[in-house]
């Protein structure tokens, strides 16, 4: 079993925080020491009040999917000889109702682009087993009720 920790640090400063019209900016701080400006998203706090440049809760889960799939990805393609030189995924997150009514993160899709040297190259099957793999294994998607798709992106 391990225990993971985050911090986070939200002060009032200057706002209107009865009348509702207050910063949503925090800070987040990781046990390794990295500290990540936070915020509200201003897809669901208007800006002044939510800061685009800081990252929000949905960017966050969107990338926690993402980075988690990514990493046992290249477990696996190390495992199976695969040399893998480059990962890109410009994964998305849909916000909308889920089955109960409720706001959700209904659908992550990932877009793994891959690119690999060697001798020994993946299929197109090999990769999709290697996806597969990645995604069961993940402990993020393993944790969440969200649809998770993969969409690779194929060499042409």
């Amino acid at each position: 079993m391990a225990h993971y920790t985050a911090e986070v640090l939200w002060l009032r400063n200057d706002g209107d925080f009865l009348g509702n019209h207050y910063s949503r900016r925090h800070l987040l701080r990781f046990d390794g020491g990295l500290q990540v400006p936070g915020s509200s998203s201003p897809h669901v706090v208007p800006l002044p009040m939510s800061d685009a440049s800081a990252l929000d809760p949905e960017e966050a889960f969107v990338a926690s999917l993402s980075s988690c799939h990514m990493l046992w990805f290249l477990s696996i393609a190390a495992k199976r000889k695969f040399c893998v030189d480059r990962y890109f995924d410009a994964a998305t997150g849909i916000m909308d109702r889920n089955a109960d009514g409720k706001m959700a993160m209904t659908v992550v899709t990932l877009r793994p682009d891959v690119a690999f040297s060697g001798e020994r190259l993946p299929t197109r099957e090999e990769l999709d087993r290697l996806h597969h793999e990645a995604h069961e294994a993940c402990f993020i998607a393993n944790s969440v009720k969200t649809e998770v798709r993969c969409e690779p992106v194929y060499p042409a």
